[in-house]
């Protein structure tokens, strides 16, 4: 799949672990492995709200488009 999740660039810049992000945002640790992973289909607007928020970054930072 060409889109890339940075989740954890951004995780280890703030030094969060993703027990805390995953309680943060609401998400189970299993579907923040699948985010961080490349597993993921789709990512709710919500969710990806919840993200940059918790994170303090806009979406382009967490997600990226590369070519195949």
């Amino acid at each position: 799949m060409p889109i890339v999740v940075r989740i954890d660039v951004e995780l280890a810049k703030r030094k969060m672990s993703v027990g805390e992000f995953a309680e943060r945002v609401g998400l189970t640790p299993a579907n923040v492995a699948v985010l961080k992973n490349g597993r993921a289909k789709a990512v709710r607007f919500s969710t990806l709200e919840a993200m940059c928020q918790v994170l303090d970054c806009q979406p382009g930072d967490l997600l990226e488009w590369v070519e195949e």
